[in-house]
């Protein structure tokens, strides 16, 4: 299949990047004035029978403005409210300009990760009963239940360090994970309450959290990705990189996977081992996992535990080769596979396309131009993979059995994760807040 050829959606953030860099190291050298760091796939699927009185939904989280749209879950995926999930900024900004320390974080986090921009909005999901969203919230390093009725705060818990990241909510819906990144820990949090359940230890970065139906949790950390230390060479200085595997509810470790091990018995010694967006084979059998620089995907095989196939991706030959320009170290970010487990749909993040992927063949479908894609999920009638266009500020929907566009819908400033939920029947948006 030919490279698609597309327009480039963004210019390049290098100076952003050089930008953390120095955040990074001012914030390091007043860690050392002080003494220390210390600081306090298959995850349940909402594409079920509504419960009484409850519409299902899909939150997308805007992270530049600090919202979150709601749109419908299917269809023509249309709009139907919006969430403001940092009604207290004003309260939170003022803790930070009073530390030194989290403000040198907060400054980091802006001029790193966020490209300039302050992290407002992670990760999301709905309580059971869908009268709350809860929100990580990078930039104030905590993690929040907001009510969908009045808008207001119902629980904040700070995470551990000075960023909060990616969540994954339990199969029974009653407990959210959160990676708190700078203090190398998944706390478990009651999603009601906001309660800590338990907490475990992790490898440099922790980022992607996968609750598994035999009673595990699984954690994938990164490394430092906002240095520009990107040649393959330097990928040693990008810290300890591994998938810690626990009890999900005694939190203690029952297995560490070592991708860097897997990867060089594989034959791609070149590849980074930093795992990205995965997603398990509907029996739970196979992994699919995403990794720095690289367009495209490999499978792993959980009980044999190797690395069994790569599938490489088309390039835009529009994209800037040069790896320090590509955002935090995506290439490709984003990656969810049908309901029957037969089709993967993949970001391509600085490629500017999403596609999908015969799982059987691993042959892409078209390239659908979409803008900066960063997340991919799947509709409520698992029907379509839903990508989010950070580059333009929008949702896009595409259909698993065409790999064509079925449906675009505007949301707010720089949209990430997309998450399906449950709210109220009636709710059009809170009263207050």
């Amino acid at each position: 299949m030919p490279s698609p050829r597309l327009p480039r959606s963004q210019p390049p953030r290098t100076r952003a990047r050089r930008r953390f860099g120095v955040a990074l190291t001012a914030a390091l050298a007043l860690l050392a004035a002080v003494g220390g760091t210390g600081g306090t796939g298959a995850a349940a699927s909402p594409r079920q029978q509504d419960a009484a009185g409850l519409r299902e939904v899909m939150f997308v989280g805007n992270n530049w403005d600090g919202t979150a749209d709601v749109i419908e879950s299917r269809g023509e995926f249309r709009r139907v409210g919006r969430v403001n999930v940092i009604p207290d900024r004003e309260e939170r900004l003022r803790e930070i300009h009073l530390d030194p320390i989290k403000l040198a974080f907060f400054l980091g986090v802006r001029n790193g990760p966020g490209e300039g921009h302050d992290q407002f909005v992670d990760d999301m999901y709905a309580t059971p009963d869908g009268t709350a969203m809860v929100v990580s919230r990078p930039s104030f390093a905590d993690v929040v239940s907001v009510d969908l009725r009045t808008g207001r705060i119902n629980w904040r818990f700070p995470v551990a360090g000075y960023r909060s990241d990616h969540m994954a909510v339990s199969p029974d819906g009653t407990r959210v994970a959160v990676s708190a990144s700078t203090a190398n820990t998944v706390h478990v949090l009651d999603i009601v309450t906001g309660r800590q359940l338990g907490s475990f230890k992790t490898g440099d970065k922790p980022h992607e959290n996968v609750f598994t139906s035999d009673g595990l949790l699984w954690n994938m950390s990164i490394g430092e990705v906002t240095t520009a230390l990107d040649a393959p060479w330097l990928d040693w200085t990008k810290g300890d990189r591994k998938i810690t595997v626990v009890d999900a509810s005694t939190f203690r470790t029952v297995r560490v996977i070592d991708m860097r091990q897997r990867l060089d018995a594989f034959g791609r010694g070149d590849l980074s081992d930093a795992v990205r967006p995965l997603v398990l084979t509907p029996d739970e059998k196979k992994l699919y996992f995403q990794v720095s620089f690289l367009n495209g995907f490999l499978e792993y095989d959980i009980a044999a535990d190797r690395i069994t196939r790569l599938k490489n991706l088309p390039g835009n030959p529009a994209t800037d080769p040069d790896r320090t320009t590509w955002v935090n170290d995506s290439r490709h970010h984003g990656l969810s596979i049908s309901p029957d487990g037969s089709k993967l749909c993949v970001a391509g993040t600085m490629d500017d396309y999403a596609t999908v992927v015969d799982r059987a063949t691993l042959q892409e479908g078209p390239l659908v131009e979409v803008s900066k894609p960063y997340w991919a999920t799947v509709s409520g009638d698992g029907r379509s993979c839903v990508v989010s266009e950070s580059g333009s500020d929008r949702v896009t929907a595409i259909d698993f059995a065409t790999g064509k566009r079925v449906a675009t819908v505007d949301v707010g400033d720089h949209p990430q994760r997309v998450r399906l939920a449950h709210v109220p029947a009636d709710w059009t948006g809170p009263t207050a807040g």
